[in-house]
């Protein structure tokens, strides 16, 4: 007997659930031959504004984490992501077209961005954090501290090792993440979603929109509650990221402003993507008391 295709319908991923879009409405996912793959949730703004909130509700015990623990949430990522390899390498031969050896070392270059970025967890304050020599009898110290929710615009081409590469550095640097995924390649999204959910990852630290930038990326700029947007998926579209960037300034949010190009992210990715959603205290305190 022939078996009847068991079509998928991929859902967001909000507040550690797999909530299906508010407005009850999914999208096709084809592959690189326009072959159908799945179904994933079309987002619209109301799920941008959940999102928001989930994450807004996370940050506080995230950020109140020892950094050390951070580091080993992310480097469990890591680890699952490991046990998930097929899935994953699938997902990249149908959404990217790789052969599976290209495939697996993407894979191989995500898990190892992320277990870069959980090594840097700890260290990061001695870094960018400073014992400050002033004149007179105080200690003087600026410490970094996360900046709060920050909203990601992920790329839209490279659909994994972007991905990781521009999520990891806002969560291991204490803040909560939005992302609204690569629309015509989310099956990575989704995957990094159900490994998320698994590990120790908190619910609502990451939350993961896909569909239409169109539908959700106007409320993330213009959320109050959001303090920081990173429009890296815009690459290459400057009139629509310069709309969200006058969206953003209502409430003075950190902006990264879309690149002219999508980043060659297998090159070092450096400190600027966790600095840049750090903000820093410094605090006077007299010498003897």
């Amino acid at each position: 007997m022939t078996r009847i295709d068991v079509r998928k319908t991929y859902k967001l991923f909000i507040g550690g659930a797999f909530p299906r879009s508010e407005s009850g409405h999914s999208y096709v996912v084809n592959d690189v031959r326009g072959r159908f793959v799945a179904n994933a949730a079309l987002a619209s703004r109301k799920d941008a504004r959940d999102a928001v909130a989930a994450a807004r509700k996370a940050f506080p015990g995230w950020a109140g984490r020892t950094a050390y623990n951070r580091g080993q949430v992310v480097y469990r990522i890591a680890e699952v992501m490991e046990d998930r390899r097929p899935q994953f390498v699938e997902a990249l031969r149908r959404g990217e077209g790789r052969t599976a050896a290209a495939a697996g070392k993407v894979l191989d270059e995500s898990i190892d961005r992320l277990v870069w970025y959980a090594g840097w967890a700890d260290k990061l304050t001695q870094v960018v954090g400073n014992a400050n020599p002033v004149a007179g009898p105080f200690f003087n110290l600026s410490t970094p501290e996360p900046t709060g929710v920050v909203a990601v615009l992920a790329p839209q081409e490279s659909s994994l090792l972007g991905l990781v590469s521009v999520v990891a550095p806002v969560i291991i640097s204490g803040n909560t993440v939005v992302v609204a995924s690569s629309t015509d390649r989310p099956l990575p999204a989704v995957t990094l979603a159900e490994v998320l959910a698994t590990s120790d990852v908190p619910g609502g630290v990451v939350n993961i929109l896909t569909g239409s930038l169109d539908r959700t990326a106007v409320t993330l700029a213009s959320h109050m509650d959001v303090n920081a947007i990173d429009l890296t998926g815009l690459a290459g579209d400057p009139e629509q990221a310069t709309a969200l960037e006058v969206e953003a300034a209502a409430n003075l949010k950190r902006v990264r402003r879309a690149p002219a190009a999508e980043p060659d992210w297998s090159e070092d990715p450096g400190l600027d993507r966790m600095t840049g959603v750090l903000e820093t205290k410094t605090v006077w305190h007299p010498i003897g008391v």
